[in-house]
């Protein structure tokens, strides 16, 4: 069976190849051939050891979609017209073009939303009749908000290990900026420096390099991490004592590690991931004495919570090449 995924790939943003490597190890693992679009086809061949085609180029997109037999769309937050409505409108395409060449499709382990109203609409219109996965509650209540049922996934990325026999220094702590989100990076400053003069060392991660670089240089951070590779983004997490995510997948690889984490909300998927694995999450104008403290103290998730989220995620993907 040839799976075809349309996610954001190919683009050099860590969390989504995070995503892409999960998504191709585990279809690989259940005798599936995974072929994702992606921006750069011929990188993500190579990275993923995958079939690949260019998102864009009409023919190729036709070609991938009509040897396939299934089509997952996700993960991620595709569904979504916050960033723009031009997003939305192609994943939406994708998932329409699919159907009509008669395709299975399944909404893969997505976060739903922001939506407009108009947008809500569309995307009510596009998944009625489809198996719709999910990986947040939050996304859960705006699918029933339009008429849609979902069920419960994770994100793939939770399923991802890191490499073994790594040395961890619980001395250490992540801290995962945003370039646009500009209000949480000046107060990351101010975390970065108690934390600095308790006596922890701090490694800024860049995990989208292009847009990231700026903001994690700025921190006064020990050490500047910037990749696009996403073990290596796991490993370093997983050799550290605490992450603070302003990034979404800073706090889902720390989740997969097993390293304690925090988010800085500027999105509801961040909130809905945190809520889900019971960790603090904050808004972007939060008080860095309060995200310091949870540094130092080393705070939790509910890690029960945890392990039925990867539980989840690892189901998911039999649900979803199921009949």
């Amino acid at each position: 069976m040839r799976v075809a995924v349309s996610g954001y790939y190919g683009f050099g943003n860590t969390g989504d190849e995070a995503i892409a490597l999960a998504i191709t190890r585990e279809l690989k693992r259940q005798g599936a051939v995974p072929l994702l679009l992606s921006h750069t086809p011929a990188e993500t061949a190579r990275a993923y050891g995958c079939e690949s085609a260019a998102r864009m180029n009409p023919a190729a997109l036709l070609g991938a979609l009509a040897r396939s037999q299934v089509l997952l769309s996700g993960g991620g937050g595709l569904l979504q017209d916050k960033t723009s409505a031009r997003t939305l409108q192609y994943y939406l395409g994708v998932i329409r073009l699919a159907r009509r060449l008669g395709r299975r499709v399944v909404i893969f382990n997505q976060s739903i939303g922001p939506l407009s109203e108009a947008g809500g609409r569309r995307v009510a219109a596009a998944l009625r009749g489809l198996r719709v996965i999910v990986r947040d509650r939050g996304s859960l209540d705006t699918l029933r908000a339009l008429g849609i049922e979902g069920e419960l996934g994770g994100d793939p990325a939770l399923l991802l290990s890191p490499t073994p026999g790594l040395d961890q220094d619980t001395q250490r702590v992540i801290v995962a900026p945003r370039g646009d989100v500009t209000d949480a990076t000046e107060r990351l400053k101010t975390v970065t420096a108690h934390l600095r003069a308790q006596g922890r060392r701090v490694t800024a991660l860049a995990l989208m390099p292009e847009q990231d670089d700026p903001a994690a240089r700025s921190l006064g951070a020990d050490e500047v991490l910037s990749t696009r590779d996403p073990q290596a983004a796991l490993d370093a997490i997983a050799a550290a004592g605490f992450v603070v995510g302003v990034r979404l997948h800073a706090v889902i690889l720390a989740a997969a590690a097993g390293v304690p984490f925090a988010g800085v909300s500027y999105d509801p998927k961040v909130q809905g991931f945190c809520a889900d694995a019971g960790a603090p999450a904050c808004p972007t104008a939060f008080d860095p004495t309060d995200l310091s403290q949870q540094a130092l103290a080393r705070t939790a998730p509910d890690w029960a919570a945890v392990a039925e989220m990867q539980a989840r995620a690892a189901r998911s993907f039999t649900r979803a090449l199921a009949e």
